[in-house]
């Protein structure tokens, strides 16, 4: 039995350091020949992944994300200390 590959990512671990109440952009770019919803997550040390946002809803709170063909962007404005965190992006394959 084989697997197909339809979305790979290509995303690079960056240590971003940032003034408080500035606005950060993080970023991941992918390749997918199919239709993706993407989604931002974040993990704080021992803790469960933390639900950000996903491309259908674009913003909550200071989170934003936007999208390309080949890359998503998540901006949080007013950073505070309590974002400090690992940040993921994620893709899922919308059923076709």
């Amino acid at each position: 039995k084989g697997t197909t590959s339809y979305s790979n990512f290509h995303t690079q671990c960056n240590a971003v350091v940032i003034k408080e109440d500035e606005n950060v952009a993080l970023s991941c770019s992918y390749t997918s020949s199919v239709s993706v919803d993407l989604y931002w997550y974040r993990q704080y040390p021992n803790k469960e992944l933390q639900y950000l946002v996903y491309s259908s809803q674009r913003t909550s709170g200071r989170f934003r994300m936007t999208r390309s063909q080949t890359s998503t962007e998540l901006t949080i404005t007013g950073v505070t200390l309590s974002d400090s965190a690992l940040y993921y992006c994620a893709l899922r394959v919308v059923a076709q």
